[in-house]
């Protein structure tokens, strides 16, 4: 059996702006929603929280489920490996704690949701979140 990669990611929208990461990964650099993987023996939503605290210094709750990849997906960087992608939309329990503690984070982006692009971000299931964030 192949193996799975399941990422979990957070939509923080603050003052009508959506924050994007700029990081390297696999040799390139992405733009992407804060996130990351789970890690055996931990929950979907434990495991959004920990990365945010992990990479940006939040304790963040979640507002509502957004979307759950629907499709098959093989990793751009191994494809031997699925892909499943997980969006929450979340909220910042105190916004002045933000810090960046993760090295690899080049850039925090806050981009006006008025002003945004799928072309903003790197992964294709991101994309596809934007176009369904601006439909709403």
């Amino acid at each position: 059996m192949k193996p799975f990669n399941v990422r979990v990611y957070g939509l923080l929208i603050h003052e009508n702006k959506i924050l994007i990461i700029r990081e390297p990964f696999a040799g390139t650099i992405i733009d992407k929603f804060p996130g990351g993987g789970l890690e055996y023996g931990e929950g979907l939503i434990d495991c959004l929280k920990r990365e945010f605290m992990e990479e940006l210094n939040l304790e963040v709750e979640i507002e509502s489920h957004f979307y759950t990849q629907d499709f098959f997906l093989a990793s751009r960087f191994d494809d031997a490996e699925q892909i499943i992608m997980i969006y929450y939309k979340i909220k910042a329990n105190d916004m002045s704690k933000l810090v960046v503690i993760d090295q690899d984070i080049q850039e925090l982006i806050w981009k006006d949701l008025s002003e945004l692009s799928p072309e903003d971000l790197t992964l294709p299931t991101d994309k596809l979140v934007v176009e369904m964030l601006l439909n709403k």
